[in-house]
């Protein structure tokens, strides 16, 4: 496993949440938001800068709809755009290459074996499962599809036409439950009142106009491409959407989306997620006084800095391992998080 060591977010944890509703009928994807099946839906809040609050508001709006049935979850996005451009026609392609739109599930919330899909203009999609995230040394698997995945992309403009009036693009996402719960809690999709952690992320790049095309903009310094902008629904605190512990929380309605005004459930977060958070705090530090000093600390005083904790965590470690725990909120179950990051619950 890389001992590299391990940038903490910035800011507090407070995760995005959402309320995802039951679908009244099937959806006929056409990439249009504006039709009955979402119209009840109830939108995300705005995309914001991946580092939060560090960076500067998005000038463009992206905003997302969620729903789920017995056979799918859907995502409905929608992307204000004046320049908007796709290339990449061949699945599996590195999408973010171009403009896209990008899902993250992680349906346990253990930041191992979680999916990620993207999408751009042309309504080519890449979509692969990684076993953990790169930090921790997991490769993804390109491989694997989302079998069953149903995609529809809208043009309010015109593709690749510089010259076109660009509103926004739009799209709609099915994604079946016999695929998505191979990660799953039980290797079962969700029951009402389960959430599973949720990001989205859109990759923006500058760009000129040169003879009647977009190019990416260069900077003359480096003479390579200016960096994208990175949008997000949750906010990581970091440049790097691998985080899934900052990922947001989708909370299952059972009421159904013709009759969510009267929905009175709501999302608190629960105890045992801010028990995983400390215990997460511990292991970025722990990477990094392995990197400092080519081992891990027993010692909670030595990782704790100035940071007010309402665990009282036990750490046991190797010359290569650990193991942190901590009582879970139930009094009887503990929570427990090792060295490549994995957070699972023990009786």
């Amino acid at each position: 496993m890389n001992r590299s060591g391990m940038p903490e977010p910035n800011g507090t944890f407070n995760p995005k949440h959402y309320i995802c509703h039951r679908a009244q009928g099937p959806l006929e994807l056409d990439g249009r938001l504006d039709k009955p099946f979402w119209e009840r839906a109830p939108w995300t809040d705005d995309f914001v800068d991946i580092e939060g609050d560090l960076k500067p508001h998005p000038w463009k709006r992206t905003r997302v709809k969620m729903l789920w049935d017995d056979e799918y979850m859907y995502f409905g996005a929608e992307m204000e755009e004046d320049e908007i451009w796709a290339t990449l026609t061949e699945r599996d392609s590195v999408i973010f290459y171009d403009n896209d739109f990008e899902i993250f599930i992680d349906p346990d919330g253990d930041t191992h074996n979680y999916y990620e899909f993207e999408i751009n203009a042309l309504n080519t999609v890449w979509d692969l499962m990684l076993p953990k995230p790169y930090r921790d040394g997991g490769p993804p698997i390109n491989g694997w599809d989302i079998q069953g995945l149903k995609t529809a992309v809208h043009i309010e403009g015109e593709l690749n036409n510089p010259q076109a009036s660009n509103k926004k693009w739009t799209l709609e996402v099915a994604m079946p439950w016999s695929s998505l719960k191979e990660a799953a809690f039980e290797s079962r999709k969700p029951n009402a009142g389960e959430y599973w952690r949720v990001n989205f992320s859109r990759v923006e790049w500058h760009v000129d106009i040169v003879d009647g095309q977009y190019v990416k903009r260069i900077n003359p310094e480096t003479n390579r491409s200016l960096p994208e902008e990175n949008w997000v629904w949750s906010p990581q605190g970091v440049i790097n959407m691998h985080y899934p512990e900052m990922w947001g929380f989708v909370l299952f309605s059972e009421q159904n989306v013709s009759d969510s005004s009267n929905d009175e459930q709501r999302f608190i977060l629960p105890r045992d997620e801010q028990i995983k958070w400390e215990l997460r705090k511990l292991y970025y530090r722990e990477r990094n006084y392995y990197e400092a000093n080519g081992k891990f600390s027993s010692s909670f005083e030595e990782l704790r800095g100035t940071d007010e904790w309402s665990i009282e965590p036990v750490i046991e470690v190797t010359s290569g391992l650990f193991q942190i725990t901590a009582a879970a909120e139930d009094g009887k179950s503990k929570l427990i998080i090792r060295e490549d990051g994995k957070t699972w619950r023990e009786a």
